[in-house]
């Protein structure tokens, strides 16, 4: 999310009516719902985490206990409980 000069972008008189409500402040301008993506969407975290995942559950089904997994990739033990139980479920 960048900032953008709302004195150089928005047209006067609009300006002036936000100012009314927020002089000086700083506000947050949602997107258009058209315009949203989903988490990890832009930065490809969302495959970074699933193929991390699928990789966790591997080891476990070989044989690697959770507290081994959890120090291995800096998770607490419940979040590789969390991790296998909605492996389970696909």
């Amino acid at each position: 999310m960048g900032y953008k000069n709302a004195g150089v972008l928005l047209p006067s008189e609009l300006l002036r009516q936000i100012q009314d409500y927020v002089d000086g402040e700083t506000i947050y301008i949602p997107r258009l719902a058209s315009n949203r993506k989903h988490w990890g969407e832009g930065t490809g975290s969302r495959f970074l985490s699933a193929e991390r995942n699928s990789k966790i559950c591997r080891e476990y089904k070989s044989g690697i206990s959770v507290r081994q997994l959890s120090e291995k990739y800096c998770l607490s033990p419940q979040g590789v409980y969390k991790i296998l139980s909605a492996h389970k479920k696909r």
